[in-house]
């Protein structure tokens, strides 16, 4: 078979399924779904961005066949797979238009991943596919505005308007690059960027640099702020305040009716969510007041936006939005 040509799905009597992988910074999470989103199968693995754009793509393409052969081995027949990525993703394109945190610039990717792996790929962003199954299966099943924030290795948002997603041509939702009263330089060339103050990334480093003390993760630094440890509050209580001003300017501007917080700093839950409900109590005035939840799927979020994507493509639609009334 052609490597550059896709593999038509045959018609036989084993049950179809798609192929999920939500790639982070950090890591890639991924799965096998079947029809009704039940994961037959899991993959978790690094994600290889030191060594560049070009091992992240071979990492994705090692990491889709790997889930092709967890689905054979199951007897299922893979209909289409789904690959969410973080940055500037222009779905109508298929391509990935920028990522400060992997490096790749106006790069086919769909193209790229069907040549490498004779798979059908349908690309989609991250966040927006995050978002997207937080509001079909997750905690946002019965609002209409909705604002989603991802808070990983770095910060993006999917924005909702009366039912609808946002995109913009991938350039919505950008909440981690909204300055806040911070002195940092971002990795895309900003000052004062969120995400340079508010990621789990940002929070693990700026802890590990004031403390001396290294630390795998946010998640520890929330645990020594429960514990009382005054550098740790000092660095959490930076990155709430970050996050209130840019929730306060989104709230302005986009009036949602709920905000949920999904990634790997929204795990510390209440160490997060109560500082930041009273935040922006104090800081609104005439706007009206979001719900402010943890999210529903956790980190599985991304991956089962996916699997929403992939399903999508395959003509199966699942997602709750009609894509002819994209803004």
């Amino acid at each position: 078979m052609d490597a550059s040509t896709s593999r038509t799905p045959v018609e036989t009597d084993s049950q179809p399924c798609v192929l999920a992988l939500d790639v982070g910074g950090t890591g890639m999470k991924g799965a096998v779904l079947d029809r009704s989103m039940r994961q037959v199968a899991s993959l978790h693995r690094p994600t290889p961005r030191s060594q560049g754009p070009d091992a992240v793509v071979d990492g994705i393409a090692d990491a889709l066949l790997t889930l092709e052969g967890l689905a054979a081995e199951r007897g299922l027949r893979v209909r289409h797979a789904g690959v969410v990525v973080p940055g500037i993703v222009d779905e109508g394109l298929q391509r990935a238009v920028w990522s400060a945190n992997i490096g790749w610039r106006d790069l086919p990717l769909a193209a790229v991943l069907t040549a490498r792996t004779g798979l059908p790929v349908a690309l989609g962003h991250d966040v927006r596919a995050g978002g997207a199954a937080e509001c079909l299966l997750g905690a946002a099943r019965t609002y209409k505005d909705v604002l989603f924030v991802a808070i990983g290795t770095g910060i993006a948002a999917a924005l909702v308007c009366d039912g609808r997603p946002v995109r913009s041509g991938g350039f919505a939702g950008e909440l981690g690059h909204v300055a806040v009263r911070a002195d940092t330089v971002c990795a895309c060339g900003g000052r004062g960027c969120l995400e340079t103050v508010a990621s789990a990334y940002a929070v693990a480093t700026a802890y590990a640099e004031r403390s001396g003390r290294p630390v795998a993760g946010a998640a520890e630094v929330a645990a020594f702020v429960e514990d009382g440890d005054p550098t740790a509050r000092t660095v959490w209580n930076r990155a709430v305040r970050g996050l209130t001003e840019a929730l306060a300017a989104a709230t302005t501007l986009l009036a949602p009716d709920l905000i949920v917080l999904g990634g790997g700093l929204a795990e510390a839950d209440r160490t997060l969510l109560d500082p930041l409900r009273e935040g922006l109590d104090a800081r609104l005035t005439f706007q009206r007041a979001p719900v402010l939840v943890r999210a529903g799927l956790g980190d599985r979020a991304g991956c089962l936006g996916a699997g929403l994507t992939a399903w999508e493509a395959a003509g199966h639609h699942l997602s709750p939005f009609d894509r002819s009334s994209v803004s």
